[in-house]
């Protein structure tokens, strides 16, 4: 591994301490808060009809992986039921870079992508500029690892 790439992941790692420490899951391979709402409460059909993100409110709601997940309207709720697989975010709504290098950093909904019809989150805006620049390959090695880390918990993974 390269001295910058070691430094980025100590960066990132860093970071998504401060952050992780409060997060909770609803289920082990979906980030969620202590209340068990996904994606910070924001409507991940939003992304693919508006093509950016909206809050949900608690007035349209749907249970996925044991997480809520809130909606802009009754029609988005209602989609979502249908095909949830494909339109909640990847790694659980984790940092698609974070998965990428075996870990569970926190998603922000501002730092979005939709690449071949999946929402990808990443930590923050300066992690996605990173990963960014080998989406590809990011993905490649997230998924690859996302079997094995969707099992473990943040603090598993931190410990590790």
């Amino acid at each position: 591994m390269t001295l910058l790439k070691k430094s980025f992941k100590t960066l990132i790692a860093a970071s998504a301490l401060a952050v992780s420490g409060t997060l909770f899951a609803a289920d082990i391979d979906v980030n969620a808060d202590s209340n068990d709402v996904a994606l910070h409460g924001y409507d991940p059909v939003s992304y693919f009809t508006v093509g950016k993100p909206t809050e949900g409110t608690f007035e349209y709601t749907a249970t996925y992986k044991n997480a809520i997940f809130k909606f802009a309207s009754a029609d988005n709720r209602d989609t979502f039921r249908a095909d949830p697989a494909r339109y909640a975010p990847q790694y659980g709504g984790y940092c698609a870079f974070g998965a990428s290098v075996e870990k569970k950093f926190d998603g922000d909904p501002n730092a979005w992508k939709v690449v071949d019809g999946k929402l990808y989150l990443n930590l923050n805006k300066n992690v996605q500029t990173k990963w960014l620049t080998d989406v590809p390959g990011y993905v490649e090695s997230a998924d690859e690892a996302w079997p094995e880390i969707s099992q473990l918990t943040v603090k598993q993974l931190s410990e590790r």
